[in-house]
């Protein structure tokens, strides 16, 4: 099967992965989608709010995207690759994101949870991603209550 890579589309989007996951970095995200049948990088930001507003009802993309998880005992970067499918994306388009991550992910490999978001913005909520990777995590060390 022919990887839904163009020339030079796989190193834009590990360029991309890797300035997210850099610690002298500022870039939070990085959100790749389609053109035409290639997977590309779109664009890559600092503030979450912007990325959701990148997110169409007819859009196919993944998300990777750093958050800073913890208390005031522990801080910690963690990462999450989400996979956006707006509510307007044909079955067809649908079944065929699911191959396509398999490549992505050749790619985008260290996570601490993957995320698959089907037509909802609500479940991309930023408090909503931070509690799943925090729990994810495991631990909270936190001298605050329960």
């Amino acid at each position: 099967m022919a990887k839904p890579f163009q020339a030079g589309g796989a190193e834009a989007i590990s360029e991309a992965y890797q300035d997210v996951r850099r610690d002298d970095s500022e870039t939070n995200w990085a959100l790749f989608g389609y053109d035409g049948k290639f997977i590309v990088h779109v664009k890559s930001g600092v503030e979450y709010s912007e990325l959701l507003g990148l997110l169409d009802d007819d859009g196919r993309n993944y998300i990777f995207v750093r958050f800073e998880t913890g208390d005031e005992m522990s801080r910690r970067k963690k990462f999450a690759l989400i996979t956006w499918i707006g509510s307007a994306v044909s079955p067809l388009k649908k079944a065929k994101v699911s191959t396509d991550k398999a490549f992505v992910k050749e790619i985008i490999t260290s996570f601490g949870k993957e995320f698959l978001v089907e037509g909802d913005k609500n479940e991309l909520k930023e408090e909503r991603i931070l509690k799943e990777l925090e729990r994810a995590s495991g631990a909270a060390y936190g001298t605050g209550g329960h």
